[in-house]
């Protein structure tokens, strides 16, 4: 392992999730490179629990915390780059840079990247997008990682993509480390000012400024979870320090930080429950949930 990057202990998660909420990791391990990430996959016991976090904006860690090891891929030093005429990014960099950085090269289909609040591994493990945009959609290829440290260069073909759902045809658990983007050469400042528009779109309708997820739900076919959640009359909806986004409906907010995980999987439950009451509509969450409860 390289004694550059350190295995800290009980390290709250509540710092590394973008609700600023929940309990802390047994062990917690922020790699510097693809290749420590192998070197530290191979030290641990097979039996190990292991979760992989980028920028911490689809999950929610429970109170009790998670028993096993969280592996940080996140770090603001990572960049995209040129990679003949692809661009490749590793897993822990931000989908923001990667639109930017796309722009910059005068490449465009990458803009909806930027309405993206999370990492190029979160990104492509549930297929993320938004304003018309999934991130499979210019994927060339990628590298993936498996429990024993074993390093894969896979193809587009081997996995099943759909909408926010992306699936190794094989069954291997494996985490995605890399990624080459295949763009069409095109007007960069059309596309940087693209980037600037769908930024102002998201300031202006969702609550940015709050500690949030990003979307809880995925939208249902031909309709919008927020518009579900809203016409059940949900907003608002609190519990503890968490409540209902009134700004947009399908966000559930942090305000002051003084929420429980407790209390914002209460509010995913609860809405959830209440709209299928209500509508008929199973409405299914983007967050992932894990740990225990306190």
């Amino acid at each position: 392992m390289n004694m550059a990057d350190p295995l800290h202990f009980r390290e709250p998660m509540a710092r590394h999730v973008s609700w600023r909420a929940g309990g802390a990791a047994e062990r917690f391990f922020a790699p510097s490179s693809i290749q420590a990430l192998a070197e530290f996959l191979r030290s641990l016991p097979k039996e190990e629990p292991v979760l992989l976090v980028g920028l911490g904006s689809n999950l929610l860690v429970r109170d009790g915390g998670f028993r096993g090891t969280v592996i940080l891929t996140h770090s603001a030093k990572k960049n995209a780059r040129m990679d003949g005429d692809r661009i490749y990014a590793e897993a822990g960099v931000a989908s923001p840079k990667v639109a930017r950085f796309a722009a910059t090269h005068h490449f465009v289909g990458a803009e909806f990247l930027a309405g993206i609040p999370g990492t190029v591994g979160g990104a492509l493990a549930m297929n993320a997008g938004c304003y018309g945009g999934e991130t499979w959609d210019i994927v060339h290829k990628v590298v993936s990682i498996d429990r024993s440290g074993s390093i894969h260069e896979r193809e587009k073909r081997e996995y099943e993509i759909a909408y926010r759902h992306c699936r190794l045809r094989s069954d291997m658990e494996e985490w995605f480390v890399a990624a080459w983007f295949e763009l069409k050469k095109g007007d960069g400042e059309g596309s940087r000012a693209r980037i600037k528009e769908l930024l102002a779109k998201r300031i202006a309708t969702q609550p940015l400024q709050l500690p949030n997820a990003g979307s809880v739900f995925r939208n249902p076919p031909g309709d919008h979870a927020a518009r579900l959640i809203e016409s059940c009359g949900l907003k608002g909806l609190a519990r503890g320090g968490a409540r209902v986004s009134e700004k947009h409906a399908n966000f559930i907010v942090n305000p002051d930080g003084a929420a429980a995980a407790a209390d914002i999987e209460w509010l995913i439950n609860t809405v959830k429950s209440r709209v299928n009451q209500e509508t008929g509509v199973d409405l299914i969450p983007e967050v992932r949930i894990v740990g225990e409860p306190a």
